[in-house]
């Protein structure tokens, strides 16, 4: 890894067990192909889409965060 580079290993972590309870869910047929690989294909591109805008320091936004004040 270079230098000034982090990983977060509980967003990595939480992609990758979405990725492979989607995939066991399609392999045992609990639910068609049609509707897991938008599902695999969303978790992918966020999962890059985060990590490229992290390399060109850009800012990530979170999937959950506090409310602003009003």
């Amino acid at each position: 890894m270079g230098v000034g580079m982090s990983i977060n290993p509980s967003k990595a972590l939480i992609a990758l067990v979405a990725l492979i309870c989607i995939t066991v869910l399609i392999a045992v047929d609990a639910i068609d192909q049609n509707q897991g690989l938008p599902i695999i294909t969303m978790i992918v591109g966020y999962s890059v889409g985060n990590g490229m805008a992290a390399l060109t320091n850009k800012e990530v936004q979170p999937i959950i965060r506090k409310k602003d004040p009003k």
